[in-house]
């Protein structure tokens, strides 16, 4: 045990100064400095042996710089910069758009390590796993490499392996990710972003993509969801031939979507994909509040019948009711126009910061609005409508679920391709129906009873502990027990003032005491003299002129006279 913490302490400190030599090589040295953490590593010309050369980097852009420096760092920095662009409240426009290019550049595994994965995960040969497996990899990524194989009961599937040691190297990562975290909430945070909870999340995503079993039970919450949907197909899962680090998968024989030549050549309506998919989408969004994050086209295939499959579920949102139920009414609102019905759901949703003002915000929603008030609605863009609301959130400081941004992105991709298949399509026509609908389902009866139900188990469970807790209360009150902590906000900085003041004070005290007290030995003329003066007198200037040259220094080195 202690032997396996030195090993990862020694790892770490390698790592380190892997990621503080790359970040120096792209120019962002001076972070490095302002974290103070330059002594990890020793800087010269040996950071600039690989890669591009720096006269090279200093003409891209600060966030194409980033970008490189992320791929160069690999897998776990990748998927960070991935999360990064899904949050607008975090890095600007440009950032989060630089970051969406980020791509997994990595070799592909070689058949001796994948067979060693999936022989440690099941404790049997491959060969009595598979009739047929075929060691080329489909695809290769940073996380996992996607093979073909044939089950010895005749199924055609898929089999999804992780990279060997990946999960070490991401544990690894993370743990310098929480180290960078703390150095920069301690030296750079603003008070808004919270650095250390960003890596926390973050952690939390890459463990459920790293663990195949999470992935198995959201594909088969998916298979659930759209069981008696004849326009969704959802693979299958095989649970006996898969695990943490091996999925076996359903193959499934369909065309990608954007091949619009061969699907036409083999007679499929375009237009009832488009509305199948979107209507697909806005389901898992809407209705299950469990949606594929990442549709590109890449990730769906059309089968028989123009039945749309996604595949590849390692990126998923998630939305809760309540916030699908918000969700609607701020989309319905602003497709009516409806200022004062936005503002109102905006301030009595119980996440506006106190410092707010409501004249400011109205004037932003007002002129979010207008932009869409002439609008035909065949015209608006239901994914950018969210990405700009989204941006307004940012703006007022308003919180919301980071997933709200995978959802716009989602839109964005879905509408994309939707009016590629349909010139004509219109995603707001198809979230007309299930915002009502949800709307109809907030208001219902049956929904205010559980409401009721909840409000009413929530005040009984207070009258429940009511009576102790005053009985607590007052009995500390009669014993002289009853403490009130009060929390001063911002005196730190007075405090810390106030101290220099008052050592720069006794500083002078000081000062003056050896000025006044070599003066009047001087007038004495006793004691060891030097050059016909006492030598204490002398010592005592030479002293209080030392100390009062340090202390002028460090006044004008602090900015303040």
């Amino acid at each position: 045990m202690i032997f396996s913490r030195i090993n990862r302490n020694i790892r770490s400190l390698r790592r380190y100064r892997q990621i503080l030599g790359v970040l120096i090589k792209y120019g962002f040295g001076h972070i490095v400095e302002q974290l103070n953490i330059h002594h990890y590593l020793r800087i010269g010309q040996r950071l600039f042996r690989h890669g591009t050369a720096p006269q090279e980097i200093a003409r891209l852009t600060a966030p194409q710089r980033l970008r490189m420096a992320l791929e160069e760092l690999g897998p776990t920095f990748i998927k960070f910069g991935q999360l990064l662009s899904t949050r607008p409240d975090i890095l600007s426009a440009e950032y989060s758009r630089e970051l969406g290019k980020l791509q997994d550049k990595v070799p592909q595994v070689t058949s001796r390590a994948i067979r060693k994965v999936i022989e440690d995960q099941f404790d049997r040969r491959v060969e009595d796993l598979y009739a047929e497996f075929s060691f080329t990899p489909l695809a290769a990524a940073s996380i996992a490499q996607v093979h073909r194989g044939l089950l010895h009961s005749g199924e055609d599937v898929v089999i999804k392996v992780r990279r060997p040691n990946i999960t070490q190297v991401i544990e690894t990562d993370i743990d310098i990710l929480f180290g960078l975290a703390y150095l920069v909430e301690r030296h750079l945070s603003n008070g808004i972003i919270n650095p250390v909870a960003l890596v926390r999340e973050f952690r939390r995503t890459i463990e459920r993509e790293l663990n195949f079993n999470r992935e198995r039970h959201t594909i088969d919450r998916f298979r659930e969801n759209f069981l008696h949907d004849p326009t969704v197909y959802v693979p299958l899962t095989y649970p006996d031939y898969s695990g943490e680090a091996v999925l076996t998968l359903e193959y499934v024989h369909g065309i990608k979507v954007s091949e619009f030549d061969r699907l036409r050549e083999g007679g499929y309506d375009l237009k009832a994909i488009a509305r199948n998919g979107a209507n697909a989408i806005l389901q898992q969004v809407l209705v299950h509040g469990l949606f594929h994050g990442d549709p590109h086209p890449g990730n769906i295939f059309i089968l028989p019948e123009n039945v749309v499959c996604f595949i590849d579920y390692g990126m998923i949102g998630r939305l809760d009711r309540e916030l699908i139920y918000r969700l609607a009414e701020l989309l319905t609102a602003v497709l009516q126009r409806d200022v004062e019905r936005l503002v109102a759901i905006l301030l009595y949703s119980g996440e506006l910061t106190e410092d707010i003002r409501r004249p400011e915000l109205k004037k932003a929603v007002s002129d979010f609005v207008d932009d869409y008030y002439e609008v035909p609605l065949q015209e608006i863009r239901a994914g950018k409508l969210l990405a700009e609301f989204v941006e307004l959130l940012i703006q007022f400081r308003i919180p919301f679920s980071p997933d709200l941004m995978l959802l716009a992105k989602t839109l964005i991709v879905i509408e994309g391709i939707g009016r590629q298949l349909d010139p004509d399509f219109n995603m707001v026509a198809h979230l007309k129906p299930f915002m009502l609908r949800l709307v109809q389902e907030k208001t219902s009866p049956a929904n205010l009873g559980r409401e009721g139900m909840q409000v009413l188990q929530s005040y009984s469970a207070l009258l429940k502990t009511l009576p102790d807790d005053l009985k607590e209360l007052i009995t500390r009150i009669n014993r002289n027990k009853f403490k009130i902590d009060l929390e001063h906000r911002g005196l730190e900085r007075l405090i810390t003032d106030l101290d220099k003041s008052s050592n720069r004070l006794s500083f002078s005290l000081l000062i003056a005491a050896l000025i006044v007290g070599s003066s009047i030995i001087m007038e004495t003329d006793k004691g060891p003299l030097l050059f016909g003066f006492p030598v204490l007198g002398i010592l005592g200037y030479s002293i209080a002129a030392v100390l009062g040259l340090w202390l002028a220094i460090g006044i004008l080195r602090s900015g303040r006279l």
